[in-house]
């Protein structure tokens, strides 16, 4: 898709609102082009495999080169030796679920005004956000078309951020309480093919389906767009949806064992997985969020966000805190905790292809922390910590289509990796401790 607007003009609209808009800060730590080597930590590769112990990685450019045991790894002379003693290295997290364009305002209605004045720009720290939190790679699924502007300028050096796949605006037959400029109400199968085609042709590169699409009206989006060669992501929760979204053939169900319902029959569970249907629950969002913050409510004074956001605007969010429980996202979070009890550990526990992702930027859902929230929870919920990375980090890839290129650590292999301090197979929450990101060869943090 062309550019729509010149390079400047993000960072016109940020130094005019006051944001602290990441253009060329942070800077990369290194450059393209050159040899790095990471040396002396422990390796999780991605695979379901045991660990390699004081390891070294070999980068070449944007691509692995060696790895193994640093004993047996040859390291090119002149190479860029960077210690990982004591620390973990892993693979870059893949999150199949972000919304760049909210950025964790505790109440929708009131952030969509603010929004709307500086859509790219928020949207530009959101991104900024997920690349320091260690996400390398991530699909955003519902926001404004000037997203694609985003996604472009991440991957032209312009902002960092992780390589982006969009949705732009979801398609439903619902949706009134949501702003027009990110969603396409249809109402007819016919209207959601259009739809559809009208968003390949502006240049996204999934399409999602929000809820009250009829088992048509998803069948209608899936063969146009497979028609063209993009997937099609749901926003489910009730079993007759997933029941249509199945037959109608969508690839990826998402926000499924969240605990939006009660917790689903077991022919359900057998019959996505048998398919081997990609299921993306986003449990952490509010199952697990909200309690912490109950348990913590300091947790919502993030430093990140004080950093990049100005002092009236970091107030905006603080005020939208207060008594966070009566905020219209949470009023069903109690009952949502209790569905999780069996509904989070179903497609786990049914051998379910699990993915990882996050809904981050929802209400309290920091983009700085919801990817370790979120492989918690999957470990909370009955996943080894090992089965959880995997499945965060070279099933996420594998779903997008990118496992050739993405998800784990071995020769030949774009070289996304992150480095935490301590065990993740330990204290899985040590992947909130980000010490170093490496997105295509460029070291970030």
């Amino acid at each position: 898709m062309q550019k729509t607007r010149p390079p400047g003009a993000l960072v016109a609209g940020a130094l005019i609102l006051g944001l602290a808009l990441p253009g060329a800060s942070p800077h990369p730590a290194s450059a393209q082009g050159g040899t790095m080597a990471l040396v002396g930590g422990m390796l999780l590769d991605g695979y379901e495999t045991p660990p390699i112990h004081h390891a070294a990685v070999v980068i070449e450019g944007n691509r692995i080169v060696a790895v193994g045991p640093a004993t047996e790894v040859e390291i090119p002379a002149g190479a860029e030796i960077i210690s990982t003693e004591g620390m973990t290295m892993l693979p870059g997290l893949v999150d199949l679920h972000v919304h760049l364009m909210i950025l964790g305002h505790g109440e929708y209605s009131e952030w969509w005004p603010i929004l709307d004045k500086a859509r790219e720009e928020m949207m530009a720290i959101s991104a900024k956000q997920l690349l320091m939190a260690g996400v390398t790679t991530a699909v955003d699924l519902g926001a404004p078309l000037e997203i694609l502007n985003v996604r472009d300028d991440i991957n032209e050096g312009w902002l960092p951020g992780p390589r982006m796949l969009v949705s732009g605006p979801w398609i439903t037959r619902a949706g009134r309480q949501w702003p027009d400029w990110f969603q396409r109400r249809i109402a007819s199968p016919e209207e959601a093919a259009e739809q559809t085609n009208d968003l390949i042709d502006a240049g996204v590169d999934v399409i999602k389906i929000w809820a009250g699409m009829t088992e048509d009206d998803m069948r209608a989006v899936v063969e146009a767009a497979h028609r063209r060669g993009v997937e099609v992501h749901t926003h489910l929760y009730a079993p007759e949806d997933m029941w249509a979204a199945i037959r109608a053939g969508t690839d990826v169900i998402q926000h499924a064992g969240s605990g939006g319902n009660p917790p689903y029959g077991d022919d359900l569970i057998a019959e996505v997985a048998h398919r081997g249907i990609p299921v993306v629950q986003t449990i952490a969002h509010r199952i697990w969020v909200y309690p912490a913050t109950l348990e913590f409510p300091e947790r919502l004074q993030d430093h990140r966000l004080k950093q990049d956001l100005p002092p009236e605007l970091y107030g905006e969010f603080q005020r939208s805190f207060e008594d966070f429980h009566r905020n219209s996202y949470f009023r069903t979070t109690p009952r949502q905790i209790r569905n999780s009890e069996i509904a989070a550990r179903q497609f786990i526990e049914g051998g379910a292809v699990i993915a990882m992702g996050t809904d981050s930027g929802s209400p309290m859902n920091f983009h700085t922390e919801a990817a370790w929230r979120e492989i918690s929870a999957l470990v909370d919920s009955g996943m080894t910590p090992l089965a959880a990375i995997s499945a965060s980090t070279k099933t996420g890839a594998e779903v997008i289509g990118r496992g050739r290129d993405l998800g784990t650590i071995e020769p030949g292999k774009l070289a996304d990796i992150i480095v935490v301090e301590g065990n993740p197979l330990f204290d899985i929450n040590v992947l909130g401790y980000v010490r170093m990101v490496v997105k295509d060869g460029v070291r970030y943090k």
